[in-house]
């Protein structure tokens, strides 16, 4: 089955005081894309939206039963001369990762189009066969 690790699961414990942990909770939703997991019997799609990356910002790694996408992306810095009073950058960075235990790991497949990164996971023969539905009594 493939499910999404929590977030306080991974997020290394950098800053432990409240304060930090208060700002943290309120902007967690900008660090996320929006991911969508569709189970189309014989594998699983995994949908990541993630706009303003180039396919070469995007990593997806597999590490025993874990799927890690990562995406960084920084602004080139154009040294130009002049007296600035304020000058900024944009960065962007985003990190999902899934369980992904009964998938045939070596046959995972990724693309990236117009933003939205596709991650197919065939299901193992055995993970076909467990799924099933239940009848609601």
């Amino acid at each position: 089955m493939l499910r999404p690790m929590l977030y306080e699961q991974i997020k290394p414990a950098l800053f432990s005081s409240q304060f930090n942990n208060f700002f943290d909770d309120v902007f967690r939703r900008f660090d996320r894309g929006s991911t969508d997991v569709l189970d189309k019997g014989d594998h699983y799609l995994l949908q990541a939206e993630l706009p303003g990356f180039q396919k070469e910002d995007i990593s997806v790694n597999l590490e025993n039963d874990t799927l890690i996408i990562k995406a960084n992306h920084q602004e080139e810095v154009n040294e130009e001369e002049g007296n600035y009073i304020r000058r900024e950058r944009n960065t962007s960075s985003f990190q999902r990762v899934f369980s992904v235990a009964g998938v045939d790991k070596d046959n995972i497949s990724a693309i990236y189009n117009n933003g939205i990164l596709e991650v197919t996971l065939p299901k193992t023969d055995a993970a076909k066969e467990s799924c099933r539905s239940i009848e609601i009594k």
